[in-house]
């Protein structure tokens, strides 16, 4: 499954917005992809790959992405991870349309990882040198 988000071993993966509904699966699956644990939010250097479990009423969108971009190396990106739909917490698809941009990010593609998980791929544009 972490290899379908991209995922290599080696990569530094930072888990923002975990708790009690995440899916242990889909977390023991990307750590045996990239060959090690997660990091969090403490980790204080760069990480190739965010993974940011985000549910309706976890505060602003755009605020929580800005958040998630803080240590994301240049040409990273972000897993957006968002109960499906019809599941507790389901955020609107049009509500990450909106808040991505005004993050300075893009959209690129969405994919079922789990039973009740979806994963959104945000990337920010790359920066010329």
């Amino acid at each position: 499954m972490g290899d379908r988000l991209g995922l290599k071993p080696g990569m530094v993966v930072q888990e923002l917005g975990w708790d009690e509904d995440t899916d242990d699966e889909l977390r023991v699956a990307i750590e045996d992809v990239i060959d090690a644990d997660m990091v969090d939010g403490d980790y204080g250097n760069v990480v190739d790959a965010v993974l940011l479990w985000w549910r309706d009423g976890d505060g602003d969108l755009v605020d929580g992405l800005v958040d998630a971009l803080t240590d994301l190396v240049g040409g990273g990106s972000i897993w957006l991870l968002t109960p499906k739909v019809g599941r507790p917490g389901t955020v609107d698809a049009a509500d990450v349309s909106e808040a991505a941009p005004i993050a300075g990010l893009s959209q690129t593609t969405t994919a079922s990882v789990s039973k009740d998980w979806q994963a959104t791929r945000l990337v920010a544009p790359k920066t010329p040198a």
